[in-house]
């Protein structure tokens, strides 16, 4: 599996532990072991150009995706196909902001962030209710496993 981090955001970040985590969503969801992926941290300004260009909103955003090959999920005995997944885009600053009103850390933040990106490549949104329970229980299962893994590791 091909994942590359790249933090052109100025601010520090645990690039290594994003590709972690990214590995781990990506193998929760049986995505092909030949599947690529792109997780880049960028700052407000090239964030707000984004959002604006792409989602015509106004202001920074936390996360983007970028979907490639339209990839889904594997299922029960099988994976996905391979292909390019897509790219992640989070801004830190966006998402320390959301982690202080959230009451966690920065780095819980940017990791959910991420999973909540990698979701959104696989096909899943939220805009409806029914989008929404299902892609936020299985973000929330998701975190929950990769912190007892981490606790595991500690």
């Amino acid at each position: 599996m091909s994942i590359d981090v790249a933090n052109e955001s100025g601010v520090p970040a645990d690039e290594e532990r994003l590709s972690r985590l990214a590995r781990y969503v990506l193998d929760a969801m049986r995505v092909h072991p030949l599947a690529e992926l792109s997780v880049v941290l960028v700052d407000e300004e090239p964030m707000t150009d984004l959002h604006v260009r792409w989602m015509d909103e106004p202001g920074p955003t936390d996360v983007l995706s970028f979907p490639m090959d339209e990839l889904r999920p594997g299922g029960p005995g099988r994976t996905s196909d391979p292909g390019v997944l897509g790219d992640v885009i989070i801004c830190p600053q966006v998402a320390a902001r959301q982690a202080e009103q959230a009451g966690h850390s920065a780095q819980d933040e940017i990791d959910l962030l991420c999973t909540h990106g990698i979701l959104h490549l696989l096909g899943y949104d939220h805009a409806e209710p029914e989008e929404h329970k299902e892609m936020f229980g299985i973000q929330g299962e998701i975190l929950e496993g990769w912190r007892r893994s981490l606790d595991e590791v500690s």
